[in-house]
This record gives C-alpha cells, sequence and structure tokens, in this order.
C-alpha cells in the first residue's frame, strides 16, 4: 500500500495578509486524511513543524519584513520535507503562504540528489515567484521561492542551499501576474512559462504532456506546487493575493489526474489557504478534492455535494 506523510507549515510570515498559518488546520477539517486513506493510501500526518523564536536580521532592502523567521521556517522545512520524501511515496506539504516552498523543495531536491535522480518542479501559480531579496518591493517574502531554491543569487540571509534546481527543470503554469524584475529572470534564464493565455490557446494538456515527457525521460523526481491562486478566485476566494482569470474547476481537475496518471509526481504543495478568506471551507474542499485526483480519484468516482 502507497504511503503518504502530511506535514503541516503554518506559515504566514511571507504574506502581507494574515490568516495563512491557519491552512494546515483547515485543510484537516476538510478531511484530507480520510480522503487520502479511502484511496488506498497509508497515511502519516506528522502534525506542524515549528521554530524556535528568532532574532531579527538587517537587510539591505528596507521592504523586506520578517525575515529572520522566513530563514528559520526554510531551514525546519527543508529538514522535514528531507524526511518525508525518504519516509514516503507522495508527502504533502500543507501551507502556510508560498515561501515554505523555499524549504520543501530544497529539501525533496536533497532527497532526490541521494537517490540519483535530478529534481523537476511544476509551479501552479498566478505568479512566478522570483524576486530575489533585492528585487522584491512589496517586501513579501512568499514572492522569493523559485529564485531562491534555482540558485539565484542574493540569499545570504536564507539557509545555504546545497541542491538547487536548475532553471530547465522547472515548468510554470497558470501566470498572469509578473513584475518587471520577474520577467528578466524568466528570460535569462529560459524557464518554461505557460500563462493564462497561452493555455487559453492550446489547453493545459500540451505543455504539461510536454514537460511530463521530460520528467519521464530524465529518470527524474517532480514536485508539484499548488498555489490557490493558480485558481480562478470564483471557485477558490480563500487566498490573499487573488487575480482574475485563473484555472477553471475542469482545467484544473484535469491538470491533477494527469499527474496522477503519469505516475512522476513525488511531493506536492498545497498553499497559500487563507480560511479567514473562505466561503464555509469552499476552497478548503476543492483543495481536497484535488489532491484526491493526484491521489487516484477519477471523475466517475466524485460524489455530488453541495459547498
Amino acid at each position: 500500500m502507497p504511503k503518504t506523510v502530511l506535514v503541516g507549515a503554518p506559515v504566514q510570515t511571507g504574506a502581507a495578509q494574515p490568516g495563512c498559518l491557519m491552512g494546515p488546520a483547515s485543510l484537516r477539517t476538510a478531511g484530507l486524511a480520510d480522503v487520502l486513506s479511502g484511496l488506498g493510501w497509508t497515511v502519516e500526518d506528522r502534525g506542524d513543524v515549528a521554530i524556535a523564536d528568532t532574532v531579527p536580521v538587517p537587510c539591505a532592502n528596507p521592504a523586506v519584513r520578517n525575515l529572520a523567521d522566513t530563514a528559520a521556517w526554510i531551514e525546519v522545512l527543508t529538514t522535514a520535507a528531507h524526511a518525508a520524501a525518504r519516509d514516503s511515496d507522495l508527502p504533502v506539504f500543507m501551507g502556510g503562504d508560498h515561501s515554505i516552498s523555499a524549504g520543501t523543495v530544497a529539501g525533496v531536491a536533497r532527497h532526490a540528489s541521494e537517490t540519483g535522480q535530478a529534481q523537476f518542479v511544476l509551479w501552479l501559480d498566478a505568479h512566478p515567484d522570483l524576486h530575489t531579496l533585492d528585487t522584491t518591493q512589496s517586501g513579501n517574502l512568499h514572492g522569493t521561492p523559485v529564485a531562491y531554491f534555482s540558485g539565484q543569487p542574493g540569499f545570504d540571509a536564507y539557509p545555504p542551499l546545497t541542491h538547487p534546481v536548475p532553471a530547465g527543470n522547472l515548468c510554470m503554469m497558470g501566470i498572469r501576474s509578473v513584475d518587471s524584475a520577474e520577467h528578466r529572470v524568466i528570460a535569462a534564464e529560459c524557464i518554461a512559462v505557460h500563462d493564462m493565455r497561452a493555455i487559453d490557446e492550446t489547453g493545459v494538456l500540451a505543455p504539461l504532456r510536454t514537460f511530463l515527457d521530460k520528467v519521464r525521460s530524465a529518470g527524474g523526481r517532480l514536485h508539484v506546487s499548488l498555489d490557490v491562486d493558480f485558481l480562478d478566485p470564483g471557485i477558490a476566494p480563500a487566498v490573499g493575493t487573488t487575480v482574475p482569470g485563473g484555472a477553471t474547476f475542469r482545467e484544473a481537475h484535469l491538470i491533477m489526474e494527469t499527474l496522477g496518471d503519469s505516475g512522476l509526481v513525488n511531493s506536492l504543495d498545497l498553499v497559500e489557504l487563507n480560511p479567514f478568506l473562505d466561503e464555509r471551507g469552499r476552497t478548503a474542499k476543492l483543495l481536497c478534492d484535488l489532491t484526491a485526483s493526484l491521489f487516484g480519484r477519477r471523475v466517475l468516482d466524485r460524489m455530488t455535494r453541495s459547498f
């Protein structure tokens, strides 16, 4: 029987809008563990990671906030993610804002190096999160994880990165809000970005299958990072960074089912869920359903339910 490990990351230091720290509890309340066990998975919930008190760290960019706390979260999450990847077939990291991915990807990439495999990342998000500590204007560090784990310079205040993910091993889908500094990195690093216009023109399957073929050919490990704002706010309102025009219910399930069919996914982030902004748990339930699609549920298995 396949095994998953659930790891809670109640982090909101990287975001401007408070509430993401309740994300893991919301996913547990929505029944994520029961959903996955019902699909034939052994589920181990390791609870929430935590950090000790920190001392403020100075930064040359005065806009940056909560730098010491964010660095501490990255460090503990790197360790937790490495252990979860080692001990299970497909761990789920329940956020928390998207800064958690600086730690989760660093941790699973460390495990990939130990198995002799290349690490790949599918980034499902409205934003590329390619800012450094120097380029962020908002100072919100949930905009930095991809730049960090792909080895961009400017992260001396973050934990040392032992196993960066090459830019060529990244694929971004659903992007529709990009700052000029991030544009420059995308162009310089030739990162595969499929924005919502491209998805409107080609659909989600063509770019996804191309990327999965690349992972398969390399014998790599695949981490999927799903931000609530990848989804259209009409179906997923519980996020502090809403951007209209996101993925539809059908597109999102098709992506997750295709990922599940591929058998290539080795780890998953669920991030930016802010229950304070939700409607009767609607977004948390949707994330549970999308996770179920990745873990093996198919269209004919879905039950009718109200929000």
